[in-house]
C-alpha cells in the first residue's frame, strides 16, 4: 500500500450517553482526542475527522494533517461514506471510532503490515473483531451501498479474505457509551 489515511467517524447523537460524549473530559481532554491521537499514530498520510457540524474537533497542527469533514446526518453509514469518499484516491483507510479511546498505538501499523492484497484488516481479541479496521482500496466500491446505522461489518463477514492481527489489548473493543464507562477507561 501507498498512501493511507484514518478515517475517525464522530458524527453520532451519543443517545445513550445523553449528549456530547466525545466532548466529555476523559484524562483532562475531550474523549474524541485520543481517538484522533490514535489514528494520527497510525501510518497514515492524513487524518479525516467526520464529525457533526457543533463538535469541537480541535485545533490540530503537525504531521499527519488532520482534516474535518461536517456531516449533518447521524446515521453511521453515512459518517463511513463520507469518511471514505474524502478518502479519495487513498490505497486504504483505517476506520477509528470517536468513542474509542484506548486503541493501542501500534496496532495500525501492524495491520499495515498484514493486510497485503487482502479486503481488509482488522485486530481480534478472543475471538472477536475490534478496531480499528484497515479497509483496503478495493472495499471502497462497497461503502456506498451501506445504508443506515450499519458500518462495515456486515461487507468483511461477506469476505473470506479479510486478515486477522491477534491482539492482547481488551482496549480493541472498548467504547463509550454512558457515562458510566467513563470510569472504566
Amino acid at each position: 500500500m501507498t498512501e493511507l489515511v484514518a478515517v475517525v467517524l464522530a458524527a453520532g447523537r451519543a443517545t445513550r450517553f445523553g449528549g456530547d460524549k466525545l466532548s466529555a473530559s476523559l484524562d483532562a481532554e475531550p474523549l474524541l482526542f485520543h481517538a484522533i491521537r490514535a489514528a494520527r499514530a497510525a501510518p497514515v498520510a492524513r487524518v479525516l475527522v467526520v464529525a457533526r457540524p457543533d463538535l469541537e474537533t480541535g485545533d490540530w497542527q503537525g504531521t499527519p494533517p488532520v482534516e474535518v469533514v461536517r456531516l449533518a446526518s447521524t446515521a453511521l453509514s453515512d459518517t463511513l461514506k463520507a469518511g471514505i469518499a474524502a478518502a479519495g484516491d487513498a490505497s486504504g483507510a483505517f476506520v477509528f471510532l470517536g468513542d474509542m479511546p484506548r486503541i493501542p498505538h501500534g496496532l495500525a501499523a501492524r495491520l499495515a503490515a498484514a493486510i497485503g492484497p487482502a479486503y481488509a484488516a482488522m485486530p481480534r481479541h478472543e475471538g472477536k473483531p475490534g478496531h480499528p479496521v484497515l479497509l483496503s482500496a478495493r472495499a471502497f466500491a462497497d461503502i456506498p451501498a451501506l445504508t443506515g446505522d450499519e458500518g462495515a461489518g456486515r461487507l468483511l463477514r461477506r469476505h473470506s479474505d479479510v486478515v486477522f492481527d491477534e491482539c492482547s489489548d481488551p482496549a480493541i473493543h472498548f467504547d463509550v457509551d454512558r457515562p458510566e464507562d467513563l470510569k472504566k477507561a
